[in-house]
């Protein structure tokens, strides 16, 4: 089922990456760093904790695939995957998506802590 508002229902406004059955990969459009891929199951699930186990599978194998790509296009030195889970939890639009955050050494002075101290977004967040 579709949110006829939720944007992430819709076809992505950026480049789609790769896809299953249940999920799809696609370009952040306010990307934290060059290569930031969001992916997200296709049936409207807000939460991390409302799709299902097939759902979650099929965003896994798509992580993976995703790394395939960014590692041949971009050739990061490392990553952050993440999800963030209600308002709280830093979620800003109420349809699950996976964050795949390449991160590249020297794109921050001390990494560590992760995404905690991230650099300034390459495109402003609106």
């Amino acid at each position: 089922m579709k949110d006829e508002e939720c944007i992430f229902c819709k076809e992505p406004e950026t480049e789609l990456l790769c896809e299953n059955e249940l999920a799809r990969a696609f370009i952040d459009k306010f990307p934290v760093n060059e290569g930031h891929v969001l992916i997200t199951p296709k049936r409207h699930a807000v939460t991390y904790f409302d799709a299902t186990k097939e759902e979650l599978a099929a965003i896994n194998e798509l992580i993976f695939k995703v790394k395939e790509v960014l590692d041949e296009r971009y050739s990061p030195d490392g990553y952050n995957i993440g999800v963030n889970v209600n308002y709280a939890g830093g979620q800003t639009i109420f349809h699950l998506h996976v964050h795949v955050i390449p991160r590249y050494d020297g794109d921050m002075d001390d990494p560590r802590g992760g995404i905690r101290n991230i650099k300034p977004n390459l495109v402003p967040y609106i």
